[in-house]
């Protein structure tokens, strides 16, 4: 069996809003991924399920949101886990979402990103970043400063 076939695929979406880029706080449980730090809405691809699906089921599950602007990033292969990374304008206001997984949520500024941590309200801490997630927020920046800022 090849690492490929080992990996598991995961559909996670980098959300903005003008130069800001909304997170999700991840619960502090045991067994997930990343417990209590920042990181991407979405998910784990589920058997036979095309990541291009299971992003738009993901965003719907976590956030209520459809959208259809949603388009490829990059595709980040680590051990154990191929990462499908996409990026869409998030075009509603948060108050016009609904948070259904996780423990928080909230935009992060450039500054943030680069800090890799950011306050809770809600969980009363400073939380850190989740270290791939942070790679892929800086590529995207640089990506999206090379292209000139996606619209909306």
């Amino acid at each position: 069996m090849s690492s490929e076939e080992k990996s598991h695929s995961v559909a996670i979406a980098i959300l903005y809003q003008q130069d800001q880029y909304l997170m999700q706080l991840r619960d502090d449980i045991p067994g997930i991924a990343y417990p209590g730090h920042w990181g991407f809405f979405g998910g784990h691809c589920d058997p036979g399920e095309h990541p291009d699906d299971a992003i738009h089921r993901e965003l719907m599950e976590e956030l209520g949101y459809r959208t259809s602007t949603i388009k490829l990033f990059n595709l980040y292969p680590d051990p154990g886990v191929v990462r499908h990374v996409y990026y869409a304008p998030l075009t509603v206001p948060l108050s016009e979402l609904k948070l259904m997984e996780g423990w928080d949520w909230g935009f992060f500024s450039p500054e943030e990103i680069q800090d890799s941590k950011r306050y809770s309200q809600k969980a009363q801490g400073t939380f850190p970043l989740a270290y791939p997630h942070q790679k892929i927020l800086l590529d995207f920046m640089a990506f999206q400063l090379h292209l000139g800022s996606p619209k909306k």
